[in-house]
């Protein structure tokens, strides 16, 4: 039985025999993403772990997609998937509170010269604020790669009126790919999201959409752009940081 007659038999007659073969072939996705995700977590971390919990999600996604709307399940589903373990990796609070709290003093540094000289500060100007030597800031930028994982599929509270659920992910520009959310918030937020996202660095856009649109890993990204693993992992600090810098400043 093809993959349509099984939706078909699933949706429209509620077979959940069609619908647990529906689960076994997405089942390879569910792994892929929780590789993806896994990188940069704490080995305590269990690739397992991740892909129990992603499997919740993609079970959602088979019993709420709605076939009538042109998406692609699998777009969908790895949203869903994604949700799901990130919802598990935030109740565990995976992060150290230590390495927090240096993301938020790399954020603040970045919100305060902002204000202060109206741009988005350079690297050097961030570590001079932080009295810190190019190479100590490019070790700290490394040490609080992990607190970026979850940045883009935040969802984003603003303060226009009622609370909007929008993702920063949603915010960059896939001109082929249809939105499987199907949520959007406010036009001011869209506006404020993009325009962070427009305001960083080439090479900060290029990391954002070859790890998160292309869903490349950062050794795939290095290779391409001719960096090391770890350099594309700065630059995707960097670039959560600065976008969570600017959102403060503007939502």
């Amino acid at each position: 039985m093809d993959l349509e007659t099984l939706w078909r038999e699933y949706k429209e007659c509620g077979n959940l025999v069609a619908r647990d073969k529906i689960l076994a072939e997405y089942t390879p996705l569910v792994r892929y993403t929780a590789q993806r995700m896994s990188i940069g977590l704490p080995k305590n971390v269990q690739l397992n772990d991740l892909v129990g919990t992603g499997v919740i999600g993609l079970i959602k996604a088979v019993e709420s997609f709605d076939r009538s709307r042109e998406v692609k399940f699998e777009t969908y589903a790895t949203h869903k998937i994604r949700g799901a373990i990130l919802d598990a990796l935030r109740e565990q609070d995976w992060v150290p509170r230590l390495i927090r709290r240096k993301a938020k003093m790399v954020r603040n540094a970045y919100v305060e010269l902002e204000k202060e000289i109206g741009r988005t500060p350079y690297d050097s100007e961030v570590a001079e604020h932080l009295n810190l030597k190019m190479g100590e800031f490019e070790d700290l930028l490394s040490e609080v790669a992990s607190t970026s994982i979850i940045s883009l599929n935040e969802v984003i509270t603003s303060s226009f009126g009622e609370s909007t659920e929008i993702s920063l992910i949603d915010t960059l520009e896939d001109k082929e790919a249809e939105n499987p959310l199907d949520r959007l918030g406010t036009e001011e937020t869209k506006r404020v999201l993009t325009e962070a996202l427009l305001a960083l660095a080439e090479n900060e856009r290029q990391v954002i959409a070859l790890y998160h649109y292309e869903e490349m890993t950062l050794k795939e990204i290095g290779l391409a752009m001719g960096l090391t693993e770890g350099r594309v992992s700065q630059i995707h600090s960097k670039a959560m940081l600065k976008l969570r810098a600017k959102l403060l400043l503007k939502i």
